[in-house]
């Protein structure tokens, strides 16, 4: 396989690339100050060299590749880059995050966009298959995100009155990259619950590890960016407005009100919500919230049920069930996509020479550095 970018420190600072070195900070969630202490720099000179206005020289070039830990020529340019800011994610807990934590979440996500137009070389990615957001401006009701969410469904095929079952494996199949973000189990990312992007050549939803022991939770997780992707592609990301709204296409997609009108009651009977919760894959919590949104509970009713379900997971009758023991909500498609090109003899460790990343990078976004075994399939 070809590779032209150079890989010599003399020549890579011939050919540095400003907007490596700023991805290449955000990743280690290093501000320009802090690079420069290390360095022992000025953060001026950190800001020049990032702005391109100078370039270091091949002795700080190799001082910078060691205090960013990625090889010397991942500064060099001549690869495809995707350069993401805030304003291009959904960041469904944007308040809850610093500035560091979501620009190292944006940079993790502009590396899932370079790998996967690495394999495209070798791999046809599914079409992305979206229906185009409606034209609307100001708040939309309730009526409009149910019109959103059954619109999803029967593009996607799935039928108006039955459970969404294999949520991220369908949404993979139409051309959404989904990903487990492996660098949640920094602690400065903890806050980070799941985001998503679709102003790069294909949809991404990324979901931290930490917020995925839950598989209930993921579905709704991954329900909501849905909702960002079907409602919201030019809109103001962050805004509190729009984050209602994506819940609630959530809610209107996994439990529509055609179904949850003929399956909900107007009593809390704790045998039902549980069952309805396994068969259509949300919490329990998101029924009662359901029926009490549709009129078929009270507000009062809906009080004393919230209360009894804390009491429930305080005493350990409610328990998460982890994402890795459903198949179908386990995403696949980039290492499938790294499996296929496999046939052509790519290896992580030639992907990591033509993207100029470590080796480990590359094998922990394709999943091969994931030995979990995969149990069953949901519903």
């Amino acid at each position: 396989m070809g590779n032209s970018v150079p890989t010599r420190v003399e020549d890579v600072a011939a050919l540095f690339d400003s907007a490596r070195l700023r991805q290449a900070r955000r990743l280690a969630v290093k501000t320009k100050q802090a690079l420069a202490i290390e360095l022992g720099v000025s953060a001026a000179a950190v800001g020049q060299w990032e702005s391109g206005v100078n370039a270091p020289r091949p002795a700080v070039l190799e001082e910078l590749a060691r205090a960013l830990m990625v090889p010397v020529g991942f500064f060099a340019s001549g690869r495809p880059h995707a350069a993401l800011d805030t304003a291009d994610a959904h960041f469904k807990s944007l308040r809850a995050t610093t500035v560091g934590q979501r620009e190292k979440a944006l940079a993790y996500t502009e590396q899932v966009w370079e790998l996967m137009h690495a394999l495209e070389r070798w791999v046809q990615f599914p079409p992305v298959n979206l229906p185009t957001p409606p034209p609307i401006n100001g708040p939309r009701d309730r009526a409009v995100l149910r019109e959103a969410a059954e619109s999803l469904r029967q593009q996607w095929g799935i039928k108006l009155d039955e459970p969404f079952p294999h949520l991220t494996r369908t949404a993979e199949t139409n051309g959404i990259v989904v990903v487990f973000a492996s660098f949640a189990n920094d602690a400065e990312v903890k806050r980070i619950s799941a985001f998503s992007t679709s102003k790069l050549s294909r949809p991404i939803v990324v979901t931290p590890p930490d917020r995925i022991d839950d598989v209930y939770r993921h579905r709704f997780n991954l329900a909501h960016e849905l909702g960002h992707f079907a409602l919201h592609q030019d809109e103001v990301h962050g805004e509190i407005e729009i984050e209602r709204e994506a819940d609630g296409f959530a809610g209107e997609l996994l439990l529509p009100e055609r179904a949850m009108r003929t399956l909900l009651g107007t009593r809390v009977e704790w045998d039902r919500i549980a069952q309805l919760s396994q068969t259509w894959g949300v919490e329990m919590k998101a029924i009662v919230y359901r029926a009490r949104q549709l009129g078929m509970l009270s507000d009062a009713s809906a009080r004393r049920a919230y209360q009894r379900l804390e009491m429930m997971r305080s005493a350990g009758m409610v328990k998460p069930s982890p994402t890795a023991r459903f198949e179908g909500e386990m995403p696949i498609l980039l290492r499938r996509a790294f499996e296929y090109a496999q046939n052509e003899n790519v290896t992580t460790a030639s992907l990591a020479d033509e993207l100029k990343w470590n080796e480990s990078t590359v094998a922990r976004l394709v999943g091969t550095g994931d030995t979990r075994p995969q149990l069953r399939a949901l519903l």
